[in-house]
Order: structure tokens, then sequence, then C-alpha cells
């Protein structure tokens, strides 16, 4: 594959993310990022991730920055990396990889828990109690999140990444 070739990849996948997270905007933590990228960290490795960089870095031009942005930049590589890892080591079976992404959905929230308390409540007294506080308050959020992730991870995953592989392939 020619490097103008990857560049265009990465920009279709980059933009495929953005374009299911504006879909699904409207309905709380029902969402197809993580889906999307852990597929591409799996079919097409590191360019999956740069796929979460370059998506990571359009998100505050549409929403503004926020402390999620730090969150964003730590966990949607790691879902795109794990994904390689997985992808080289050969895994299929879904319910593996469906307790996988289920587990990565259920430590966004605590991630993104830790980096407001930490990095933006500007005391670190109390630091657990204000976590757990946070922590929470997102559960029915990160609760749906996972529900929804799983269903995607037992349903679409095994049929995409399929079709994905082949294309991988063909390069």
């Amino acid at each position: 594959m020619s490097a103008a070739q990857k560049v265009a990849l990465v920009g279709i996948m980059a933009a495929t993310v953005e374009c299911g997270k504006l879909v699904l905007a409207a309905v709380p933590n029902v969402e197809v990022v993580t889906l999307l990228l852990a597929i591409y960290g799996y079919a097409f490795g590191w360019l999956g991730i740069l796929a979460a960089v370059v998506f990571v870095c359009i998100e505050p031009v549409i929403w503004g920055f926020g402390s999620w942005m730090v969150s964003y930049f730590i966990y949607w590589p790691l879902v795109a990396f794990v994904f390689l890892m997985l992808g080289r080591a050969r895994v299929k079976n879904r319910f593996v990889l469906a307790l996988i992404a289920v587990s990565l959905s259920a430590l966004f929230g605590v991630l993104t828990s830790l980096v407001d308390v930490g990095l933006f409540m500007g005391r670190f007294d109390n630091f657990v109690y204000r976590f757990s506080i946070l922590y929470m308050r997102g559960v029915p959020f990160y609760l749906t999140q996972i529900i929804c992730n799983a269903v995607l991870f037992l349903t679409v995953f095994p049929f995409l990444s399929k079709k994905l592989l082949h294309f991988a392939k063909r390069k």
C-alpha cells in the first residue's frame, strides 16, 4: 500500500468513526466508536491507532475543549492498540473479544472520573470520596455503554472484522 493510500485509509477510518459518533450523539452512551476503533486496530494495525489519534484531534473542533480530551487521548488509541494485539494473536472467539471490549468500556468510566477528579477538582484531599461521587453519578451511562458494546461485539464485530481483514489482506 502506498503512502497516499495509507493516508486516505486513515482519513476514511477517522471519518467513519466521527460520523458514527455524530449519528448517535443524541442517544447518551450508545456508541459505535469503540466498535469501529477496535475493528480498525484489529484489521489494520498501526493505521487503526493513527485513525484513533486523528479522531481525537477532530473532536475538539466539533465539541470544544474539555477535561474529556485527556481521557480520549489515552483511551481511544488504547482501544485500537489492544485490538491490534488481539488481531496479531489471531484471537477470533467473539465472547473473548466482547469480554475485552466490555472491560475496556468499564475502564472508560474509571479513567474519565480519575482524570476529572485528579486534574480539575483543584485539591487532592478526599480524593477517594470525590472520585466515588463523580464515578457513581455516571454509572447509568457507563452501564448503557457496556451493554451497547457487549451487544455490538457479539453481533457486529465478527462480521465486520472478517470483511475488513479480507480487505486488509488484499492491500
